[in-house]
């Protein structure tokens, strides 16, 4: 059985950076594709970015476009987000989550972290 363990959320000013971690543990997740959604109060849970093992394609909805960057190690067993001029609209419990059911859009993976806050303040 894998674990995914997020890091790097915080309380933070719109127009600041945050990087987020998801450290893999426990299985070969390098070999999935890895991704990050995050869930707003009162809101369902959305698709943030993924990137795939092979090719290290990358995929990102589009309100985050040319602000977030997602990246991974696999020899770390790490994923990241690199999130650039937050606005309050991005706070959220931010999820990492690896190898999607059926395509990396929609809020269903196999494996999913406990996520971690992000606080956006205007």
């Amino acid at each position: 059985q894998g674990q995914l363990v997020e890091s790097g959320g915080g309380l933070v000013q719109a127009g600041d950076s945050l990087r987020l971690s998801c450290a893999a543990s426990g299985r070969t997740f390098s070999i999935f594709t890895m991704g990050w959604l995050r869930r707003a109060p009162g809101k369902e849970r959305e698709f943030v970015a993924a990137i795939t093992w092979i090719g290290g394609n990358t995929y990102y909805t589009d309100s985050v476009k040319g602000r977030f960057t997602i990246s991974r190690d696999n020899a770390k067993n790490t994923v990241y987000l690199q999130m650039n001029s937050l606005k309050p609209e991005d706070a959220a419990v931010y999820y990492c989550a690896a190898n999607p059911i059926v395509n990396v859009y929609l809020a269903r993976y196999n494996y999913w972290g406990q996520g971690t806050q992000v606080t956006v303040s205007s």
